[in-house]
Formats: structure tokens, C-alpha cells, sequence
């Protein structure tokens, strides 16, 4: 076939099979009025869907490529029905691709100290944007305010001409089973997907790092049942006992490698574990930084730390005490942790100065580079409202739009 149908199959097997079934029924009119809609709509390219349309509307020996008039009149079939098998046939020798699975179980630990920064929602949606369906497309965008900034941080050499990456791709879903670590006593992302904190006389994330389980920890694990992730994306809701992890790890053996102990059991069920972390620089914190370390033989970059801030004054005074932390433990255990990068929330360029100038001056720290940029907007406070994952309540929103570009930078 002379046209290309690999995201295609990825993402609207369904609706091609709808085209096929209308062929099938000798409803060209049907099949051709799809065909041309799934070209407007960009889930098949224009030159595609015009191809198709005009050799399924011909009925004629001009759709040889596919079956030709003699195959057809042999196989007594006529042909618009060989078509249909024809396209059959390509779907099920072409299907989606492989979802590249890392050898290494990522971890990514989403902090920051300082309150209110949207750790909790970054973390939702980043792991949202991780476990998307592989079989559909997606928008995905860099924000325009964070593309102004890079290119005011690193003008391209003259001989090169700039890139303009604001235009909206549709990209097939990453596919990963991720884990969602409610790792905050306060159950912030427990609560926003819906999801009930654990009870305080029950078992808990915390009892099996202070050496105290009370079961399978896989038993408290809930999947968020929601079409758009199909069974990838599980969560480990938090508990209020949390608030005591500090005191009780103080007790416990090689504190650092708690939180590592606690899940190594789940590490094989996923690809990626991120870890929602609390507004604290206390052993949770150190717990936490450790079992986002680079392991041995996992490449840089795989896992790590990103820290959420904002686009205003007091989030750089937090970030370094944050990172002053992490680098003392470095230090001290001599383990590698690399920065992730820095994720730039909750922005509103309508705060003028203090917020341009601020991210501008995020872009300027280079190492860790900023990894994206997440506006200031209803969706996300709706998505929470109504107990909802922000992509599959929203999922052409800018926020949803830009979750996915944050993905897509740190995979």
C-alpha cells in the first residue's frame, strides 16, 4: 500500500474497522465520508484519507494496489469487499509498536519542600502522561512561554536556522505500568484520583519501612480504573500515619534505604514508580532522595530527582535548601542522584514581570535544565474536583497538553 498507516493502526483501529464493516456493506458513501473525516481530524494524514477515500468511492481497477479485479472475481467476492479484507489483512500484519520498556524499573521522586507548589499534580499527570494508550494519539506541545524562554537562554548558531516548537503533534500514547507513590501524609493524590487513604490501624508504606508490615504491601496498591490507561496506571495511597515516618525511621537500620526496602517487592510489575513526596526536609526526604539513585547499571538520567517550583521569589530560596540536601547525601553515601530536571508550575504570564523574569531565570540555570512548564489554569482545579485524571477529564487542555511534552522530555 502506498500509504503509510502505522500511527493510524496505533490509534483508530476501531474507527478503520468501522470503514472496513461499511465497505463490507456496499456503503462507500459511509466509508468514503469517514475516511475524509479521520483526514480533517489529523488521526489519519490528509493525503492518506484522500487516497483511500477516492479508491474506495471508485470501485475500479485503480485500487489494484490493494486487490485487483481478477483476485476479487476469483476469491467471488466483489470489490469493495476484497478493499475491506485488503485493509483487514494490512491491520493485522502492521500492528501498533512495541512500547520500549526500560531493563530498570525508573524511579522518579517529584519534591520539593515548600508547599503548595503542585507537586501532587504533577505527579498525577506526569504519570498519566507516561501510561497513556499506546494504540491512540495524542496532543502534545512544549508551552510557548517556555520556548520564548529557551530561546532567550540559547540562541541557535547563525548558520542554523531556529526551530519553531509550538505546533501541536499527535503522538502515539508512552504505554508504560506505572505506580503512583502516595508518599505525603496529608493523601493529597489519594484523594485527587479518587482513591480512599488507607486507615490508620490498618497497614501502610509506612509500617513496612519502619520494619513493621502487616501483609503484602501489593495488597494495598488500587488501579485507576479509567479506559484512557487500560489497567497501566496503579496507585499506593498514603496514610495519616505518615506524619510519624520521621520518628520511627529515626529507629530503623540504614534509614536512607527504607523507602527502597518497602518497594522493591513491586519494582518488577512496572516501569515506572514515581513518588509524590511531602513538603519536608526530614528523613523522608533523605529516604526518598536515596531510592531515586542511580543504580548500577542503569544509565544517567533514568532516574532521579524533579523538583516542581514556581514562577516567584520564594520557590528559589526553597530549591536551595532542597538541592542542598540532596547533595550533602550524595556526599555522604557517595551515590550518584541525578537531577531529572526542574518543572516550572502553576504559570500565568498575566503576573507580568515577577513571573517572566522568574522563569527566564529558572531557563538560565541550565543544569538542572527546565523540563517544562505547566500554566496556571481551571482544568487541572476541575480534574480535582470531580475526583477525575486530569487527561482523560481534559485531555486536549493545555495542562493535559503539556503533562504529555513533560513526559515525552524526561522518558
Amino acid at each position: 500500500m502506498a500509504f503509510e498507516l502505522g500511527l493510524c493502526s496505533c490509534r483508530q483501529l476501531d474507527q478503520l474497522l468501522l470503514v472496513i464493516s461499511q465497505l463490507e456493506e456496499h456503503d462507500a458513501a459511509q466509508a468514503v465520508d469517514r475516511l475524509l473525516t479521520l483526514g480533517a481530524s489529523g488521526e489519519l494524514t490528509p493525503a492518506d484519507s484522500a487516497v483511500l477515500a477516492l479508491r474506495a468511492l471508485a470501485g475500479t481497477s485503480t485500487m489494484g494496489t490493494l486487490i485487483g479485479p481478477s483476485i476479487a472475481a476469483d476469491r467471488r467476492v466483489s470489490l469493495t469487499q476484497g478493499v475491506a479484507q485488503s485493509m483487514q489483512l494490512w491491520l493485522d500484519t502492521n500492528p501498533a509498536p512495541d512500547v520500549d520498556r526500560p531493563e530498570v524499573t525508573r524511579r522518579i521522586v517529584v519534591c520539593n519542600q515548600k508547599g503548595g507548589v503542585g507537586k501532587t499534580a504533577i505527579t498525577a499527570g506526569l504519570g498519566e502522561a507516561l501510561a497513556e494508550n499506546p494504540n491512540a494519539l495524542h496532543s502534545v506541545r512544549i508551552a510557548k512561554a517556555l520556548a520564548k524562554a529557551l530561546s532567550a537562554s540559547e540562541a541557535p548558531p547563525e548558520d542554523q536556522p531556529s526551530s519553531e516548537p509550538l505546533e501541536i503533534e499527535n503522538l502515539p500514547g508512552l504505554g508504560l505500568r506505572v505506580l503512583l507513590v502516595d508518599f505525603d501524609p496529608q493523601c493529597h493524590l489519594t484523594n485527587q484520583l479518587g482513591a480512599s487513604p488507607l486507615p490508620m490501624n490498618g497497614d501502610s508504606l509506612t509500617n513496612h519501612m519502619a520494619g513493621d508490615p502487616k501483609g503484602d504491601l501489593r495488597h494495598l496498591v488500587v488501579s485507576i480504573n479509567d479506559e484512557h490507561f487500560n489497567g497501566r496506571l496503579h496507585l499506593l495511597p498514603a496514610c495519616n500515619d505518615a506524619i510519624l515516618l520521621d520518628v520511627r525511621l529515626s529507629a530503623v537500620r540504614a534509614r536512607e534505604a527504607a523507602l527502597e526496602r518497602a518497594l522493591a517487592p513491586l519494582e518488577a510489575d512496572y516501569d515506572v514508580i514515581l513518588v509524590d513526596c511531602p513538603p519536608s526536609l526530614g528523613l523522608s526526604m533523605d529516604a526518598a532522595s536515596y531510592y531515586g539513585r542511580r543504580r548500577d547499571g542503569e544509565r544517567p538520567g533514568q532516574s532521579g530527582t524533579l523538583i516542581v517550583v514556581q514562577a516567584e521569589d520564594s520557590s528559589a530560596d526553597a530549591y536551595d535548601l532542597l538541592t542542598t540536601q540532596i547533595d550533602d547525601l550524595r556526599g555522604d553515601l557517595q551515590i550518584d542522584v541525578d537531577y531529572l530536571g526542574i518543572v516550572v508550575n502553576l504559570y500565568d504570564s498575566r503576573r507580568g514581570y515577577i513571573a517572566t523574569s522568574s522563569l527566564q531565570g529558572w531557563v538560565d540555570i541550565k543544569d538542572p535544565r527546565v523540563v517544562g512548564l505547566i500554566g496556571d489554569l481551571k482544568e487541572q482545579k476541575e480534574a480535582v474536583r470531580m475526583k477525575q485524571p486530569l487527561l482523560s477529564y481534559a485531555p486536549k487542555s493545555q495542562q493535559a497538553i503539556g503533562m504529555r511534552a513533560l513526559a515525552r522530555e524526561i522518558v
